[in-house]
């Protein structure tokens, strides 16, 4: 009888013990690529490129089919990522650039996912590419909640792939091999993901990470090393040779090389990315960090057209309407996919119409964080594991501010779009029914005059004046 009680008496202990105990926090893995298109990855129908790694992130998780970036453009849609607000309220919204090397840094009272997830106790790390302030500045990344950074920093320097230097923390790390940009011998993307890597041989599963890698693949310049991955693809293509910036005595930072084969070096170029993607999951697995680690696969805007690259040619906007820059739907809707075994279910898909502002919020959640209470986001934890009910934005908003200002509004099906924003803050905007037209290939703003002065009205009251990033005369 007395074992039986002593029996009875653990079980209880262990019971209470279990509930007072929180729930094991994820390690959250997000990776970035730059300048992919909605239709550039196997999942959303590309047949000319392999992607099995990232296809795989989507066959053992979840796809969302209609989640958005931030903008169309690299540092607003990573300020928006960064911030979990919408390019209207977000600190940094246009590429900037400041001297003598970065963009416009975010400002020190700017709360960031990594600040967020650092005081929940997380080990923050970035790799890849920055452009949200220079080392020094209040936008450097160690100021703004990563622990550690390599790669670069400012996003011009970052149209070299061959570039004669990178930054690791608030190291300048000279590429001996590049001499200047005379030589191609050391290929930054490879060195920053061999970074990668490194730091998650580091881990041992004791204390959770967020691990950042906006990775620079398949960023305008089309170059890759001559291996077995471009081999793959060499002369599988109809070619145009494009002429550009050569590497050598007096190569510039900015510009793309000449490339013969920009078809087949684009295609290895998401191939290498997709290798990158797969060893980071082996790494997981080998570690034992595979089963509680959260990894989330998107991009941060749609499909560029420098240096050669076609993407008609690879239907990257996967059948929408627009390429980067551009607010219709190939400039800003991302492939976007999340992977967290035992947590979400294997080969599931979600019609949640979501952005990158939602991206802090729910990560917050999943560390037990407090999320601020400025932001746009909502968190996507109850889509993400199928558990709870998903609240819904009213709408969704964004604005770009070259090629005359732009801004877009989503309201369920309804779309609006306005340019010429800068000189004509209150102009008239397009109006489309994604429902029946996902293309955007008509506006019947004049058959739906009610529906596009309200639409009209969201931009305007989203729209918070930035002294940095106006409309019109503010």
């Amino acid at each position: 009888m007395k074992k039986l009680l002593f029996l009875l008496f653990i079980t209880f202990s262990v019971s209470i013990q279990a509930q007072a105990q929180p729930a094991r926090r994820p390690n959250i893995i997000f990776i970035l690529a730059d300048d992919l298109g909605y239709g550039d990855v196997g999942f959303n129908g590309q047949k000319l490129i392999k992607t099995p790694n990232i296809d795989r992130l989507a066959t053992e998780g979840i796809q969302f089919k209609q989640f958005y970036a931030g903008t169309s453009v690299c540092a607003p849609s990573r300020s928006s990522l960064m911030t979990g607000q919408h390019t209207g309220h977000t600190y940094i919204r246009g590429n900037k650039e400041v001297k003598p090397e970065g963009q416009e840094p975010i400002a020190a009272s700017v709360i960031t996912v990594a600040e967020v997830l650092k005081q929940a106790g997380y080990t923050t790390a970035a790799f890849g590419k920055w452009g949200l302030g220079p080392v020094g500045s209040e936008g450097d990344p160690l100021k703004q909640g990563f622990d550690r950074f390599y790669g670069y920093n400012c996003q011009a320097l970052a149209h070299r792939y061959y570039p004669d230097h990178l930054w690791d923390n608030e190291q300048k790390v000279v590429l001996t091999g590049n001499q200047n940009l005379e030589k191609t011998n050391d290929y930054a993307p490879d060195l920053i993901h061999k970074q990668a890597l490194n730091f998650l041989d580091t881990r041992d599963g004791k204390q959770p990470f967020f691990l950042f890698l906006p990775y620079t693949l398949p960023h305008a310049e089309l170059v890759v090393p001559d291996d077995s991955i471009f081999q793959q693809y060499k002369g599988k293509f109809a070619e145009k040779a494009f002429a550009g910036a050569n590497y050598g005595p007096n190569a510039k930072t900015g510009g793309y090389a000449s490339q013969a084969y920009p078809h087949a070096t684009f295609a290895a170029m998401v191939a290498r990315l997709d290798r990158y993607v797969g060893q980071v999951m082996a790494m997981l697995k080998a570690k034992g960090l595979d089963q509680n680690t959260l990894v989330i696969f998107s991009s941060d805007n749609g499909p560029h057209i420098e240096g050669g690259a076609d993407p008609t040619y690879f239907n990257s906007s996967g059948g929408l309407r627009g390429v980067k820059r551009d607010l219709y739907e190939g400039g800003i809707r991302e492939p976007f996919v999340a992977r967290w075994p035992g947590k979400i279910k294997a080969g599931s898909r979600s019609d949640y119409v979501g952005a990158f502002w939602d991206v802090l919020p729910t990560f917050a959640e999943l560390a037990g964080a407090k999320t601020p209470a400025y932001i746009d986001g909502l968190s996507i934890v109850p889509s993400l594991t199928g558990k709870g009910s998903q609240k819904k934005h009213d709408y969704l908003y964004w604005e770009f501010h070259e090629n005359g200002g732009r801004q877009a509004v989503r309201q369920g099906n309804w779309k609006a779009v306005r340019l010429q924003a800068t000189d004509n803050p209150n102009g008239p905007v397009e109006l489309y029914d994604l429902a029946k037209d996902p293309a955007e290939t008509t506006s019947v703003a004049a058959q739906h005059p009610e529906e596009a002065r309200k639409l009209s009205q969201l931009m305007n009251q989203s729209h918070v004046a930035s002294p940095l990033f106006p409309f019109g005369k503010e």
